[in-house]
């Protein structure tokens, strides 16, 4: 499924509501090949009331799944924004002290966002990131304290400029947690069982018109596909063709080779 993410957001879509849409509709006409339309019809009362409720309780819970994830994605474009603006706010406050510690500063800060534009970002759309990935966070951090206090201006700025570094290596972390993927497999497994139920549960109805039952299959399955693969999306933020934008550590460090 991971090469799909790779896919422009239209092609993954359609090739994913393609083939589950064939199996679909190819268990239809196995269905009504062996059992007719009349035969089919005792089942509408006693199925339509289970399929009622099925339907309602897995909509609440795809409702649900899908409000968690997206709200994962929203929490990790809002974890790497903070961290951008955070390196920027440093690299700024650098220029209050005089060098040398005005020069390790700023470039202590310039290769942190380097290297987590460049190499940990790519390493995350892998999946292959911790927060233990790389020393850069942990060599800015011994450089900062290895300043002396009495290179800043006054002790409100040194006390802000450590503050802001702690909040920049927590917003780090953060952004490594969201990137993990967030629905668990069980989850995937109600899901996905859910999903085959849902659809299978139309065989039981018999209607004269097979072309529209045929219709209203396929409309079933390709909603509730693509639902589940903007799950699987949302899941991998930082993965893909729909990833979040790394825009504001771009910007950050055309801003910082710029002084």
């Amino acid at each position: 499924m991971g090469f799909l993410l790779q896919l422009p957001p239209p092609i993954s879509f359609f090739i994913v509501s393609a083939i589950t849409t064939f199996f679909a509709l190819a268990g239809l006409y196995l269905v009504r090949r062996k059992y007719s339309a009349e035969v089919l019809k005792e089942n509408h009362e006693v199925a339509a009331i289970i399929f009622n409720a099925f339907g309602l309780f897995y909509g609440v819970m795809l409702a649900f799944v899908v409000f968690v994830t997206w709200s994962g994605y929203s929490d990790a474009t809002r974890d790497l924004e903070m961290e951008a603006n955070l390196a920027d706010d440093l690299f700024h406050i650098a220029k209050t002290v005089p060098d040398p510690a005005k020069t390790i500063m700023q470039r202590g800060l310039l290769g942190y966002v380097n290297s987590v534009y460049n190499d940990e970002l790519q390493q995350m759309a892998k999946g292959d990131i911790d927060i233990h990935a790389t020393g850069m966070m942990s060599e800015l951090i011994t450089q900062f304290y290895q300043i002396d206090e009495t290179s800043f201006p006054n002790k409100q700025i040194y006390a802000e400029a450590l503050t802001r570094l702690n909040n920049l290596a927590e917003y780090r972390r953060l952004r490594i947690f969201t990137g993990n993927d967030t629905v668990p497999p069980v989850v995937w497994l109600v899901l996905l069982i859910g999903a085959l139920f849902t659809v299978c549960f139309n065989y039981l109805f018999g209607m004269k018109n097979i072309e529209a039952q045929y219709l209203i299959t396929a409309t079933l399955t390709i909603t509730m596909s693509q639902i589940l693969f903007l799950i699987f999306v949302l899941d991998h933020p930082f993965t893909g063709a729909s990833k979040i934008s790394f825009e504001p550590l771009r910007q950050v460090i055309d801003t910082m080779q710029k002084e």
